[in-house]
């Protein structure tokens, strides 16, 4: 049976290039939170970000789904961010009885500070299609960033440059 890979970590660790990776080795669709809002709606949604994200992420459940029917592996790569938003996740899949698995990346304050100045960097020279992370935004998303415990993740990847 297909199963649905739930990528976690916090913004610009990594989930992005680990999750493309997994879709290579697994042959698996990707469903990303980021390159669906970046497409439709810009660099820079305002007020609206969060709405656009919310009802995003259910139009990504339900696509999901029909993926997992034909058989297909499904990557999330979405951050799931707080741990109650962890737990809806896992509860969606399994209810259903589709498999589902929490990957977290996890990388130290030094690699994650390096990681923001080289994203920064390609977005502004148009290299990258990404959202540019200044440091409003990064306290923003840290400050609602829950760090999983062992217990909800099933593979840990500890990433440092």
């Amino acid at each position: 049976m297909a199963k649905v890979i739930l990528i976690c970590g916090r913004i610009c660790c990594g989930k992005s290039t680990y999750a493309e990776q997994l879709r290579l080795q697994n042959k698996a669709g990707l469903l990303s939170i980021d390159e669906i809002t970046l497409a439709l709606f810009g660099q820079y949604c305002g007020d609206k970000h969060d709405e656009y994200v919310e009802r995003t992420q259910k139009y990504l459940f339900q696509k999901s789904l029909e993926f997992i029917e034909v058989g297909l592996d499904v990557i999330l790569d979405w951050g799931f961010w707080m741990k109650e938003v962890r737990e809806e996740a896992k509860e969606f899949y399994q209810s259903r009885g589709i498999p589902c698995e929490m990957h977290y990346i996890d990388v130290s304050e030094e690699c994650w500070q390096k990681r923001l100045v080289k994203r920064n960097h390609a977005v502004t020279a148009g290299e990258a299609s990404a959202y540019y992370v200044d440091e409003n935004v990064a306290a923003k998303f840290a400050a609602l960033f829950e760090v999983p415990e062992r217990n909800e993740i099933d593979v840990w990847v500890t990433q440092d440059e």
